[in-house]
């Protein structure tokens, strides 16, 4: 008679979810700024790094809208190996150590295939999210491609109100989902060095153990990026580092990690 089959005990740490407060979302602001402040260099070239991809995003929608999705996935692939280098920082200041620019550029270097398995799953949504955009274009402008400004013209018209509200919709779903996959995923990469699929799971777990607080985060992380972008991105030199470093204790606020024989999960970041 055969035994039943027993699964192995765990052999590494296991992610434990914390419980999460609505002021969560801005108590790891106030320490992103103090990261930020505390090195404001590295913070001023992350932060103009993000600047001109926001600058070339915007000169190429204008000149060749065509082009646009193809910049966004270079963007996609770009920033989060520059917002890799700012959790590096965070990560160094919370251990001790002294950051360097340096040491922050090159810190994705051991975690490459990982960091690229989840760029690659980014770019795939992204990609998903343009296609079912261009779809909703065609479904409601089946005479032919508005133009930069009739693409803002139909937003504003009254008229449109259908178009927009699943425009809207489609755009809200994809949202969702790079959010829920990508919130802790990255620093949880740096820190623990782990496979892209088990960040990315976590990750989702996350937002599922605390949807109220993450949504929350997601709504100050849209808002903070918005005002960032007016006028001309420029905002995007200060906003950008504060929300990197941010996001890195967003990850330490929101996931512990237990060994197998330990009583208690690690405590906390301050």
């Amino acid at each position: 008679m055969e035994h039943p089959y027993v699964p192995p005990p765990p052999t590494g740490p296991q992610a434990l979810m914390r419980a999460l407060r609505p002021g969560d979302p801005f108590r790891w602001l106030a320490a992103g700024w103090r990261d930020l402040r505390a090195h404001p260099g590295i913070a001023l070239f992350y932060g103009v790094c993000f600047w001109l991809m926001a600058v070339i995003l915007g000169v190429v929608f204008r000149a060749r809208p065509e082009y646009t999705m193809t910049i966004a996935s270079g963007c996609l692939l770009v920033g989060p190996f520059m917002a890799l280098g700012l959790y590096e920082v965070s990560r160094c200041r919370e251990q001790g150590l002294v950051p360097d620019l340096a040491a922050s550029l090159t810190c994705w270097d051991k975690h490459l295939r990982s960091m690229s398995m989840l760029v690659l799953v980014l770019i795939v949504l992204e990609l998903l999210w343009g296609r079912a955009s261009l779809v909703v274009f065609a479904v409601f402008f089946n005479t032919g491609m508005p133009s930069t400004t009739g693409i803002i013209q139909a937003i504003f018209n009254p008229e449109n109100l259908e178009f927009v509200a699943i425009y809207l919709a489609v755009g809200g779903i994809f949202a969702a989902l790079v959010f829920s996959t990508s919130v802790v995923s990255i620093p949880m990469i740096l820190d623990r060095d782990t496979d892209a699929i088990s960040a990315a799971i976590t990750s989702i777990r996350v937002v599922f153990s605390n949807p109220g607080v993450m949504l929350l985060w997601g709504l100050v992380l849209t808002v903070l990026v918005i005002l960032a972008l007016l006028p001309w991105g420029a905002g995007l030199v200060l906003i950008g580092p504060l929300l990197g470093h941010a996001s890195w204790h967003a990850y330490r606020g929101s996931v512990g990690w237990q060994e197998p024989s330990a009583a208690e999960p690690e405590p906390e970041s301050a």
